[in-house]
């Protein structure tokens, strides 16, 4: 279809009455206007604060970890005492600055404390330590020494020991009476060797409760049997070893028994009552089988002898009953004097007068 046809004043009405504006319309902008400044004015104080904040770390960091204030520059700076206060008796001073050697130059703060403090007790002679600072530049060490509680022979060698079954060197300087303790060595685990020390420890405590000065009378302990304590005593008198002086040829004989050391089994528990029993039949039994080298206290009620055969007097199968039964115990123990071809069962170790009557210094 043509479009001349249609009147022109149609093809007018149908264009649209909003056209596109021919010209942009410009707007002017202000670049720096009030708001503007502000938060420019904003941003460079919170800069500035981060660049001050920042300079003063930096200068107390350097200030706390390399300034020479704060080294760890002299053995003095070094305080070593006892945890109670007194002078150490056998931990060396030297040989606990030889474990701060690498924080020497270094500032106390950068001190690993708890490294150092497990280095420390590493040192066998070193039960307990505590590591403080004590800004600005010096260190105080608190140190609890182990207590040996006796010594330790391993082959030739003799050593100390712990209750808690550490093998201490023996120190330079020192006078310790303790009695000599077998069966422990190095090579066990340290679970076992604390075990068997505190078997010792609770057998001296409670030989002790049970007479007086039996610490001194126990020359030697085996621990090599962990059910068994095996003890030497030398020395034993009973009250009524007198009474019973007429049943050997001679009271000095009865003397010579009282001095000749005894090996006697305790097992592994009730020494109170065991050592008291001992202490008050020890005399009866020898008046009534004649001298001993054995005696096995492990049985109830009864005590096992094996006699010395290498004594002059000729040993004879006894069995006696004690008079006098001792206050804490039910009824004394019977005494069974057996050969050694039954003393198998009970074995008995042999240990020389000298080592008996002698404690290593």
């Amino acid at each position: 279809m043509d479009a001349e046809a249609f009147p022109q004043e149609v093809l007018a009405e149908e264009e649209p009455k909003y056209l596109r504006r021919q010209k942009p319309l410009e707007i002017k902008r202000r670049k720096f206007g009030r708001k503007a400044w502000r938060t420019y004015a904003r941003v460079t104080l919170w800069v500035v604060v981060g660049l001050g904040a920042s300079f003063l770390a930096y200068s107390a960091w350097h200030f706390l970890y390399a300034a020479p204030e704060m080294a760890l520059l002299h053995p003095d700076q070094i305080s070593v005492h006892a945890a109670d206060g007194s002078t150490l008796r056998f931990v060396q001073r030297n040989r606990i600055l030889e474990v701060f050697a690498p924080d020497r130059g270094h500032s106390v703060l950068r001190v690993p404390l708890d490294e150092r403090r497990r280095e420390l007790e590493a040192i066998p002679w070193v039960e307990e330590a505590t590591v403080r600072r004590a800004l600005p530049n010096n260190l105080q060490i608190e140190i609890v020494e182990r207590t040996p509680v006796a010594f330790l022979r391993q082959g030739s060698d003799m050593a100390l020991v712990d209750v808690h079954g550490v093998i201490l060197d023996r120190p330079v300087e020192g006078d310790f009476d303790f009695p000599v303790v077998t069966g422990v060595s190095a090579a066990m685990e340290p679970d076992d060797r604390a075990r068997r020390m505190q078997l010792f420890a609770s057998f001296l405590q409670q030989a002790e409760s049970a007479h007086t000065g039996a610490s001194r009378q126990i020359s030697e302990v085996d621990l090599s049997d962990s059910n068994d304590l095996r003890a030497l005593i030398s020395g034993l008198q009973s009250g009524d070893t007198a009474g019973f002086a007429s049943a050997t040829s001679s009271g000095s004989a009865a003397s010579a028994q009282s001095d000749a050391p005894l090996l006697v089994h305790f097992g592994d528990g009730d020494f109170q009552t065991k050592y008291a029993n001992l202490i008050e039949n020890i005399g009866k039994w020898r008046a009534a089988a004649g001298r001993l080298e054995s005696l096995d206290l492990r049985f109830k009620d009864e005590a096992v002898g094996n006699p010395d055969t290498s004594a002059t007097k000729t040993q004879q199968a006894i069995v006696a009953q004690p008079q006098h039964a001792p206050q804490h115990a039910s009824a004394a123990p019977h005494v069974a004097s057996v050969s050694h071809a039954s003393a198998a069962a009970h074995p008995a170790k042999k240990n020389s007068a000298s080592q008996a009557s002698k404690r290593p210094r």
